[in-house]
């Protein structure tokens, strides 16, 4: 077996068992439960909400939000960690309560976002960004104020403008900070955007549909949309680890 194929191969072992499994208990009628729904009962849901448009305006929905949130959150994190980790007296001064700040339950912060933006779009946007914010404004703030004090000494000795010195020094030996919470930030983001659909039912999405499924007792539905949520993180989770060794390959170089 190829070995860069061999962690996938097991990797799939586990959902490969299951899913065969959930096949012979709807083949064999291991369960009368009557909220029991088979992996064919699964597939018609799909295909019903396929046809008829919802599932890919959910999909759409639900991404077009996480992105945004993704977005705002993320590049204030980064911008605001970066000036807080450019200064020692700021890293003195903000660090503690930084750090304390993000022991806050994220849904702690629900009530808030309700009160000054109310149930539509704005508040699950702003909640979104809030989850992508901490991960990377801390991991930012660490790793700038983490940098060897030797590389930035001898920038100074070659005269290194601000410029430079955030260019060639600051920011190659922050980015493997900065990339964890940025991989933190894909993560909770995309848990964000599940939980704001979930608790501010009003609009499309996958959190809706799930709301929807679970009041009207619709288990084939439920899964489907739990399936569906898995995948997408799923492969948001690799997308970050490509582009992570995609832009820190030259440490293996090193």
């Amino acid at each position: 077996m190829n070995v860069t194929w061999r962690p996938y191969v097991l990797g799939s072992l586990l959902p490969l068992t299951a899913l065969v499994l959930w096949c012979l208990a709807a083949l064999n009628d291991w369960s009368n439960s009557p909220v029991f729904a088979s992996p064919a009962d699964v597939l018609r849901s799909a295909w019903e909400l396929a046809t008829d448009g919802e599932l890919g305006g959910a999909i759409l929905a639900s991404l077009g939000r996480y992105f945004s949130g993704l977005l705002f959150g993320a590049t204030a994190g980064l911008v605001i960690g970066l000036l807080l980790g450019l200064s020692p007296l700021s890293r003195r001064l903000f660090g503690p309560t930084l750090r304390t700040v993000q022991q806050i339950s994220l849904f702690a912060w629900v009530p808030l976002i309700m009160a000054w933006f109310g149930l539509a779009e704005t508040s699950k946007v702003v909640f979104i960004a809030l989850a992508a914010f901490f991960p990377v404004l801390v991991n930012t703030f660490e790793g700038v104020g983490s940098v060897p004090h030797t590389l930035v000494e001898v920038a100074r000795v070659h005269r290194f403008s601000h410029m430079q010195m955030l260019r060639h020094v600051v920011l190659p030996a922050a980015l493997p900070s900065i990339f964890t919470g940025l991989y933190l930030a894909l993560i909770y983001g995309w848990l964000a955007t599940l939980g704001a659909e979930y608790l501010m039912t009003s609009g499309s999405g996958l959190g809706s549909l799930l709301v929807d499924a679970q009041e009207q007792y619709q288990m084939d539905r439920m899964l489907l949309e739990i399936v569906l949520v898995s995948a997408i993180g799923f492969g948001l989770s690799a997308l970050a680890g490509r582009l992570e060794k995609h832009w820190l390959r030259w440490r293996s170089v090193a």
